[in-house]
């Protein structure tokens, strides 16, 4: 959460654990919170082995890390949200369903083309 959500708010990092435990729960990811954030070109390079220098920024990660793993989860993100990139990105898949801004990231699940509005934002909770 520290290297994702850096400089945002609480909210920002709750929902960055709620994405790496929605999944831990997922056959499809690793089964654990190391596993999860050390797949290739998932997450920040380096998060399992670069220092964490920022003092203020890493009490809240270990905080909002010690919340996750007690069961806290982002209210506004279901089980199926397990991907997120950096707001303000624009992609042209067309199976990407938003569904928060949070902590400078994008948070979504992917869903059948077509299943939802073609205006990724439109339907954004607590946007």
């Amino acid at each position: 959460m520290y290297f994702e959500s850096n400089r945002s708010s609480n909210d920002g990092m709750l929902a960055v654990g709620t994405v790496v435990m929605n999944r831990t729960a997922d056959k499809a990811y690793p089964q654990s919170v190391c596993g999860v954030v050390g797949q290739k070109n998932q997450f920040a390079p380096g998060v399992l082995h670069k220092p964490m220098k920022e003092n203020a920024s890493k009490a809240r990660a270990y905080a909002a890390a010690d919340k996750v793993l007690r069961g806290a989860r982002h209210p506004n993100l279901g089980k199926n949200v397990k991907h997120f990139h950096t707001a303000g990105y624009k992609f042209s898949y067309n199976n990407m369903y938003y569904v928060l801004e949070a902590g400078g990231n994008s948070f979504y699940e992917k869903r059948k083309a077509g299943t939802f509005s073609n205006n990724p934002f439109a339907d954004l909770v607590n946007w």
